[in-house]
């Protein structure tokens, strides 16, 4: 990683780190979910870099971007990709996203046809109940609490549970859940846009890729494409709602002959 370029690109009043591949190739915008940052990408961009330009923001209230005192619904984070794409010069960028970046990334194409394509990772598409349920739920409070914790903690916690994820990968995820402020949070307050009207909208090609527990259920993912026949499903097994940290190489071959299609 030692080669790809660090930048900040200001837009909305905030200003965005983001890592970037860079080269003359087809642009392709990674963005990750709530607790994530541009980093956690780390092992897919290394498989995509070859043939595109991967850019991997980090939202508004993580890792290296500012924190505003507020704006972080999914309307404020859509608006910081149409900025960000414009203000690094993006031409027919790939938009990809996971969890909250996934439900970013459907906002955004819904509103733009100027995208080459669309690539969903298991996105935060919950029914006005779930959303309830998970705005209701402790999780901000226990993000409080874990951030007295150490990376070094936080790190021999994961590895007992995820034993499969890469030392290197903990790492990441670990420096983005401490550097996650809890402004974020807010993100989970309802209502979320309707998943079902954005994914009605959008107008480029796109691939949604679920593992095998995911929030996105293959119901729902067959539902959608009924909505919009650009919708292809792919399916990744051995992995969680954290399918990009779960099964970043798989992911990665997975999108990859889609994105050739694209160009």
């Amino acid at each position: 990683m030692t080669t790809w370029k660090s930048g900040v690109c200001e837009t909305n009043g905030v200003r965005l780190h983001y890592l970037r591949t860079g080269g003359a190739r087809p642009p392709v915008v990674l963005l990750h979910g709530l607790i994530g940052s541009g980093a956690c990408w780390t092992p897919v961009a290394r498989v995509l870099e070859g043939e595109c330009d991967v850019v991997m923001p980090d939202a508004r209230g993580h890792g290296g971007s500012s924190t505003p005192p507020h704006g972080y619904r999914y309307d404020d984070h859509a608006s910081d990709v149409v900025g960000l794409i414009q203000g690094l010069g993006l031409s027919r960028p790939v938009l990809m996203g996971h969890s909250m970046g996934g439900m970013t990334a459907a906002v955004v194409a819904s509103r733009r046809t100027d995208l080459r394509g669309l690539v969903l990772v298991d996105p935060t598409f919950l029914s006005p109940e779930r959303q309830r349920e998970v705005h209701a739920s402790d999780v901000a409070g226990q993000h409080r609490r874990t951030l007295a914790s150490s990376k070094a903690e936080l790190v021999a916690q994961a590895q007992a549970r995820q034993p499969h994820r890469s030392p290197e990968l903990l790492g990441h995820l670990a420096d983005a859940r401490l550097k996650t402020r809890l402004e974020a949070f807010d993100v989970l307050t309802p209502p979320n846009p309707d998943y079902r009207g954005v994914v009605s909208a959008i107008e480029v090609p796109t691939l949604l890729v679920i593992g095998d527990s995911p929030v996105v259920t293959f119901e729902m993912a067959t539902e959608l494409r009924g909505l919009n026949p650009r919708v292809r499903i792919e399916e990744v097994q051995n992995a969680g709602h954290g399918l990009p940290y779960d099964q970043p190489e798989r992911l990665a071959e997975v999108v990859a002959p889609f994105l050739r299609e694209l160009v």
